[in-house]
């Protein structure tokens, strides 16, 4: 029996212990470390490896150390399948060895931010945790190919792993990762700033269920390499290029002519991309749900156009420093069907030909939620107050500079600082 004679409440009287661990199931980390001082018997119920199949130590990073998470591994043992570390930078190999020996079940494991650990981790993963489907390795800085190929062999049912700021990797680590883990639906790579074409032909010839593809900041990359991509992983959904300059319109046309599914496009600071391109991508990928246009500061209003007509599901759109955008894009979009059902994020930070007659469009973006309105310098404060009589949910995040009285000299108002309004 879980129950002494001293545990008299009618709670344990009335109730079978498994119907109390059912109720205990529903409870945080919190709650059920309090409940667990409440009697002998609500301590077994509570600490019952059932009751910890999914934990979060975000919140506790700061005390989170290593006999901290050896200890929850003796306790769960083969119950726990989610474990999130992130933040816990007193988090190292050794502890980490103990929890893979211990949860051989694990499929959810979050180290991000855990700057302790190094290849050894891997290792250890590589050995015991054969189930783990999702890896969170962002900021991990000390890890270098030979984790990845550690888990290519024996963590072949990975779907999501993120190398994130892991600037150690380079093309032979991707090499042997994606020969082994060929089932990955999610591969993020921002920062991996030494992979260049190489890299991505390999992720080609073995990753062909790659719906989520991140290189943001990964300098090196040229058409080349997006367009192999683009060719062997046809059923992506989401791609981030954001900050990989040396792109051009040979990569929105590999999107457009392979990847029609995809509903996510990052590009920012692709500042060689063209109208010719994204009038390709929109008429060929109708599902488009977010893009990140900032700093393309060669598209005009031909590219909301065609975006207008074609892409019925965006809901963002930042053309944050697009400065040939004017009104009559914004017209456009306004008017489609996007604009009056779907739109809900607009950032036109720096579109200097940006009027009040814009806001004015959208009036009919009905959905719209937030609106990103920083040093458009055409646009007043009457402007948005008039907008926002008409859509009262919608925040605008906007910069206005103050006017100073005439100086004694007989100079006119002049812009000494900027002040952050939020309407």
């Amino acid at each position: 029996m879980v129950f002494s004679n001293n545990d008299e409440g009618l709670i344990n009287k009335k109730l079978p212990k498994e119907l109390l661990l059912r109720i205990f199931s529903f409870l945080d980390i919190v709650t059920l470390c309090r409940c667990a001082q409440i009697s002998k018997a609500w301590n077994i119920l509570a600490l019952d490896g059932s009751n910890w199949q999914r934990i979060d130590l975000f919140n506790f990073q700061t005390d989170v150390e290593g006999r901290v998470v050896e200890n929850i591994s003796k306790r769960c043992g083969g119950f726990l399948r989610k474990l999130s570390l992130r933040g816990c930078i007193g988090v190292g190999d050794s502890s980490l060895k103990t929890f893979a020996q211990n949860c051989r079940n694990i499929e959810h494991l979050n180290l991000n931010g855990c700057t302790k650990i190094t290849d050894s981790t891997c290792y250890s993963l590589s050995r015991f945790c054969s189930k783990l489907k999702h890896l969170d390795l962002t900021s991990c800085v000390s890890i270098t190919n030979s984790s990845l190929k550690g888990i290519s062999e024996g963590c072949r049912n990975l779907e999501y792993l993120n190398l994130s700021w892991c600037d150690q990797i380079t093309k032979d680590g991707i090499e042997a990762l994606v020969r082994g883990c060929q089932g990955l639906k999610a591969l993020l790579l921002r920062g991996c700033t030494q992979l260049e074409d190489e890299a991505l032909k390999h992720i080609q010839n073995y990753c062909h269920e790659l719906v989520s593809l991140n290189l943001q900041s990964c300098s090196r990359i040229t058409d080349e390499g997006v367009v192999q991509i683009c060719r062997g992983c046809n059923q992506l959904q989401a791609l981030c290029l954001s900050g990989c300059g040396n792109l051009t319109d040979a990569s929105l046309t590999a999107l457009a002519l392979n990847c029609p599914r995809l509903q996510i496009l990052e590009a920012a600071r692709c500042s060689h991309l063209t109208d010719a391109g994204f009038t390709l991508l929109a008429r060929n990928c109708h599902d488009l749900e977010k893009m990140d246009l900032e700093e393309c500061i060669l598209i005009t209003d031909s590219t909301l156009i065609q975006l207008s007509v074609h892409c019925p599901n965006l809901q963002a759109l930042s053309l944050s420093h697009c400065e040939l955008i004017t009104d009559d894009g914004i017209l456009h979009l306004s008017n489609s069907t996007c604009g009056h059902e779907r739109l809900r994020v607009l950032e036109l930070d720096n579109c200097l030909l940006i009027t009040d007659v814009a806001l004015e469009h959208l009036e009919n973006c009905q959905g719209l939620e937030r609106l990103e309105l920083y040093d458009c310098q055409q646009v007043t404060r009457a402007g948005i107050k008039r907008m926002r009589a008409q859509l009262p949910h919608v925040k605008v995040h906007a910069y206005f500079a103050p006017v100073t009285p005439p100086t004694a000299v007989g100079g006119s108002g002049q812009r000494l600082c900027r002040c952050c309004v939020i309407l």
